[in-house]
Order: C-alpha cells, then structure tokens, then sequence
C-alpha cells in the first residue's frame, strides 16, 4: 500500500469518527428523551425525503418529476406509517399523477420508461423499506430501534475496518470492487456485537443471548445485502456516492443502505420468529 493510499485512509477514518463523536450522542438524546410522534417520525420523513431526492439525481430524474416526486413520497410514507389501509389508492394515485406528468411535460415518450422506473422504484426501495422503522418503533419498543442501529453501525464499522485492513479475497467485484469476505465478515461480527451491547444496556429480558447472537448475525447480513443493493443502483447509475451531505459519509442514501435492508428484515424476526 502506497504512502498516498494510507494518507486516503487515514483522512476517510478520521472523518469518519469526528462526524460520529459529533452526531451519536445527540442522536441516541433525540430517539431516548423525545416521544415517537412528531419527533422520530420527523426524522425518519426527513431522511426518507432527502434519500429519495438522491435516488432520483443519482438516476438523472429531470426536475419536473423529480420534485412532485419527492413531494408525493412524503404523503406516501405517511399513509405507510399512520394510514396503512389508504397506502394501496394513494400509490395508484401518485403513480397515475406522474405519469400524466411526464405525458404532458416532455414533447416525446421516448425514453418515458427510463425515468419512471426509477420513480417507481424509489418510492418502493427507499420509502417502503425505511417505514418498516416506524413499524418497529411503535409495535415492539424503541430498544429494537437502537438494536438495529447498534447492529447496522457496528456492522459497517466492522465491515469498514476488516475490509480496510485485513481484506484480500474480493466478495462481489462487479457490484463493489472493494468489498471482501473478511469484511462481510467483519459486518456479521458487528452486528452480533451491537445486539449483544443493546440487549444487556436494555435488559430485554424476552431475548435470550442465544437470540441477540442470532439477530446480529442477521443484522450483519442484511446490513452487507443492503450495501451491495446500493452499490448495484450505483454503479448502474454510474456514480460513485449518491451524494456529498456527510463529510467522509457520502450522501443519506449512503449512511441508509444497511438500514434500508435491516429494518424490514428486523420487524419480520421481531413479528414472526
């Protein structure tokens, strides 16, 4: 490894740790002293819009339907969260209104598939996937919300540090060059360890450890699945980050990936297992 190299990694790590240092604590504040409506819910909306605004400028979704887009996203992720049986009409009707956006707005309909899909596509992955936060929140506790950040954080470190360090075998090269088993590896690890940590700080006493090592083996997985997901809309979009909001982070959808994943894989362990 290159002097140059080293000096890269060492900035990305140190970033990495002072925007942590700055961010969890008022984070753990906010989810743990403030109630779930409006604050959490405010926060996951927020995050959900900003997310699906990378999405549709990652994929070049022109701004006629990029901002009804995101508009009709966030009255979709309400009804996901406090309206769940209007969900099905209010997704015919955001789809209907786009589409007759894109009929009357551009002079051709070629290349009118191209920018729906991603439309579409969006409000699914990244709308649909993070309601499955709110879910969790309101039907199992708020320690399962902090057992899946723990989990997905400490997953990504883990997979961060591994693969960093320790990397040599190439895990899905032609979706993430740089991904290794010894870092999917490292994320399984940290996602153990951040159920573990989370099930003793909270003394859930319905989950056995047998259970929190399961989950975070879980946690783990999903968190890396959800990162190559991400990484195959990104490298087909033909970017790098799907945005520059975080210093050392990348964009939201960047930091949201593992979540995006490991949110509805956590509500349905919680639900049925």
């Amino acid at each position: 490894m290159t002097e140059i190299q080293n000096r890269k990694k060492s900035g990305t790590v140190f970033k990495r740790h002072f925007v942590a240092a700055a961010f969890v604590p008022l984070f753990i504040a906010y989810l743990y002293y403030l109630p779930p409506f409006p604050w959490f819910f405010a926060l996951l909306l927020l995050a959900m819009m900003t997310a699906l605004w990378e999405f549709y400028a990652m994929y070049r979704v022109t701004a006629v339907l990029r901002i009804p887009g995101v508009l009709l996203g966030g009255v979709l992720f309400y009804l996901f969260c406090h309206h769940p049986p209007l969900l099905m009409n209010g997704f015919f009707i955001t789809l209907f209104l786009l589409m007759l956006i894109r009929l009357f707005s551009a002079k051709t309909p070629s290349g009118s598939m191209t920018e729906m899909g991603p439309l579409g596509m969006g409000l699914l992955y990244v709308g649909g996937f993070l309601g499955f936060q709110w879910l969790l929140r309101m039907e199992a506790g708020m320690e399962y919300i902090f057992l899946l950040y723990a989990s997905v954080w400490l997953a990504d470190s883990g997979a961060f540090y591994m693969g960093t360090y320790l990397g040599r075998n190439k895990l899905y090269p032609s979706v993430s060059p740089n991904k290794t088993w010894e870092g999917a590896a490292g994320s399984v690890l940290g996602g153990v360890l951040g159920a573990v940590v989370i099930k003793t700080v909270f003394a859930m006493d319905g989950m056995s450890l047998a259970a929190a090592t399961g989950t975070g083996v879980i946690m783990g997985i999903a968190a890396l699945l959800g990162d190559l997901i991400e990484s195959m809309f990104k490298r087909d979009a033909g970017v790098k980050d799907s945005g520059m909001f975080i210093p050392g982070h990348g964009g939201i959808l960047d930091k949201l990936d593992g979540l995006l994943a490991a949110g509805p894989v956590l509500y349905l362990v919680v639900r049925y297992l």
